[in-house]
């Protein structure tokens, strides 16, 4: 009995699994190669550190993201524009980057 619930298990599991896989809203479907998104990963990751290290409150509500290009997309809000621009410039200078693209709001919290 054990043995042919496990099995039924098994079959409808293994008929189910494309169709979930086919389903999933993964946004990153459209990479061409895993290395290619292991190197949007980095250039992300990279990019938060170093505006971590900067031990500024605003810069942690800045938000990054890089595309298979290496362009890199800040978003977020951040307290002057002075942090604005630092979080330019350390995107800018991180190794990869072909381009920055900000959409960082200014507020006055």
């Amino acid at each position: 009995m054990k043995t042919a619930l496990a099995l039924t298990c098994l079959v409808i599991s293994a008929a189910l699994t494309p169709i979930a896989a086919y389903s999933s809203d993964d946004v990153d479907m459209d990479r061409s190669h895993p290395k290619a998104f292991v190197k949007d990963s980095a250039i992300t990751a990279k990019i938060k550190t170093q505006l971590a290290a900067q031990h500024l409150s605003s810069l942690t509500r800045i938000h990054v993201d890089t595309d298979a290009d290496g362009v890199v997309w800040l978003s977020g809000v951040a307290s002057s524009q002075a942090d604005i621009d630092k979080a330019k410039t350390i995107a800018r200078n991180t190794e990869h980057v072909a381009a920055v693209k900000s959409d960082i709001k200014l507020t006055t919290d």
